[in-house]
């Protein structure tokens, strides 16, 4: 009975332990579940192919469904539709999309973010002169400069987001990206009137180019570097003057924005 007693103690304890690991365990998966996916009732449906309702959003546009645009304003509207074809965020949605809407916002934000950290890492790091990693930085850069717009002037059949704040906190990420992009690749060359010593100092300098300060210790002195300068300063009027009229309703559209389910 003695050697018997501390035994049954024992597995006892062992049970009890496998149940309080299994019970903590499964308060985790449904914390991070109700965090990250919310309720399952209202997000657990599959949503439509992304792919498909591009096309359909096109051939709207291409049709006239929506508003009688004509000549320039509905070649740049169809330019817009068809650029997402090129890039990596349709296919992200259309492949995440499959399982519901929740796990497609979350493939979305975690793209976003992607697109947000791979900047301050290649200047971290120095990987600046990768000419791959360039390359795919600059495709993520032209991806963001083109869905944005895309949102708001072609995009006659979607539906407004579920979340205001979300769209806000995304448009604000991707800032953030062409910011920190613009740094990497005035990183890459002598366009300005000293060498930028340390890593930090493109995003500096790309920063308050974006903000349009100019304090006057780094200009450009080449003529890349004034066109870079330049075009940087052009996109921070368009998220100004469009952007933010458009999310205080001084811009109405049949837009994606403005569609109720």
């Amino acid at each position: 009975m003695l050697n018997k007693q501390p035994a049954s103690f024992f597995f006892t304890g062992i049970v009890k332990l496998v149940f309080y690991h299994e019970h903590v365990t499964y308060s985790m998966k449904q914390l991070f579940k109700k965090l990250f996916l919310g309720l399952p009732k209202v997000n657990g449906q599959p949503t439509a192919s992304a792919i498909q309702k591009r096309i359909r959003n096109i051939r709207a546009i291409w049709n006239n469904e929506q508003d009688n645009d004509i000549g320039i304003e509905k070649l740049l509207r169809l330019f817009l539709a068809l650029s997402q074809f090129l890039f990596a965020g349709i296919y992200i949605k259309e492949f995440f999309g499959r399982k519901n809407s929740s796990y497609q916002d979350l493939s979305m934000d975690f793209f976003v973010l992607v697109k947000v950290v791979l900047p301050l890492i290649t200047l971290y790091y120095h990987w600046q002169n990768s000419h791959y990693l360039f390359a795919l930085l600059l495709w993520f850069l032209f991806e963001t400069l083109l869905y944005v717009p895309t949102l708001i002037f072609a995009s006659d059949t979607f539906l407004r987001p579920r979340s205001y704040r979300r769209s806000m906190l995304l448009l604000f990420l991707n800032y953030s990206e062409i910011v920190l992009s613009f740094g990497v690749i005035y990183s890459r060359g002598n366009y300005l009137n000293q060498p930028l010593t340390h890593w930090y100092d493109p995003i500096y300098f790309s920063v308050v180019t974006f903000a349009s300060i100019g304090y006057g210790d780094y200009y450009p002195v080449t003529a890349t570097g004034k066109f870079l300068v330049s075009v940087q300063s052009a996109i921070f009027l368009t998220f100004i003057v469009l952007f933010i009229n458009f999310f205080s309703n001084k811009v109405t559209n049949k837009g994606y924005f403005n569609h109720k389910e």
